[in-house]
């Protein structure tokens, strides 16, 4: 009568809903059960980092020592720089890489050479398929101090040879330019997606009033890629803390360690690959570097929707 719905009315519209829909239903239920298996079961484990985690006991049966691994992590001498490691590499691509997609789906947006653009873009989008070990491989050789390519021509020039992966100041700028060569390819084809999207008649009024190239994408386009840029954007900035394994690992020497050390790597070793693993200190630090990848992505997020009115959620 008041327009409440009540248990028995929403139990009716669930089923009726089910006898309607149950293909749709049925096709939904594999992607929940991947969901539940592999996002949230594991989460029972996340109780690790809070025990001293021993085989013989399991997890339940861990001793329970509340934040202690989280107190070690934090007052262990590799907390500084391991941290630092990992937000310099993080904030140093960000910085670096994240406008150069942009610029290069501009460019290939401007240029009226069909073939040239179509040329140039399957270039930079090829490096994306290569394997991570294979690009730390071609790296090595590039930069070797006998055979390498950039070596060669310093000794050309009348230099002398560099042990570029031995030269600690360098780890950063050859990870993250190797990186940015990998991926602006890849990246520019959202950007280029969303090119394709812009309302051609904007275009075609700007030229009628006179509008150069230039001044097309300072008002047309660049203000059309602002959501996706946005998006992309708060998505980077909640993966600050990820720097990813396998590449510095496969990188990182004893010379170079100083800078090249960062969570993912410290984690493997304190917990994997030591002598007497450390499962529960290695989980604290996993749990830690989610948590502020968390708090970041929400940061970000909630700057963006106030100066730009548009964000992730």
């Amino acid at each position: 009568m008041n327009g409440k719905k009540t248990p028995a009315t929403l139990a009716a519209g669930a089923a009726k809903m089910l006898k309607k829909d149950w293909q749709l239903i049925a096709l939904v239920i594999p992607a929940l059960v991947f969901i539940v298996v592999f996002s949230y079961a594991p989460m029972y484990g996340v109780q690790i980092a809070f025990r001293k985690y021993n085989a013989i006991g399991g997890i339940s049966g861990s001793p329970w020592v509340g934040f202690n691994q989280f107190v070690k992590f934090f007052q262990s001498y590799q907390f500084t720089r391991v941290l630092r490691n990992t937000i310099s590499l993080s904030v140093y691509g960000l910085l670096a890489g994240f406008p150069i997609p942009i610029m290069l789906a501009l460019a290939l947006n401007c240029c009226p050479f069909r073939k040239f653009t179509k040329t140039v873009q399957m270039t930079t989008y090829a490096p994306y398929f290569i394997s991570v070990v294979v690009l730390v491989g071609m790296v090595m050789q590039f930069l070797s101090p006998k055979f390498g390519v950039v070596n060669n021509a310093i000794k050309a020039l009348g230099g002398e040879e560099v042990l570029f992966m031995g030269v600690p100041r360098y780890f950063s700028s050859i990870y993250v330019w190797s990186g940015i060569w990998q991926g602006m390819g890849w990246s520019a084809v959202i950007y280029i997606a969303a090119l394709s999207s812009i309302d051609p008649t904007l275009h075609e009024a700007a030229i009628v009033d006179g509008a150069t190239r230039f001044k097309r994408v300072i008002h047309i386009d660049i203000p059309g890629l602002v959501p996706t840029i946005v998006i992309l954007l708060i998505l980077s900035a909640g993966q600050i803390m990820n720097v990813g394994f396998e590449k510095v690992y496969l990188m990182q020497n004893n010379m170079n360690l100083e800078f090249s050390e960062v969570i993912s790597t410290y984690v493997y070793k304190v917990s994997l690959a030591a002598g007497m693993p450390d499962f529960s200190y290695g989980a604290a630090i996993g749990l830690f570097n989610s948590a502020v990848n968390l708090a970041l992505i929400l940061g970000v997020n909630a700057v963006a929707k106030k100066y730009s009115g548009g964000g992730l959620f």
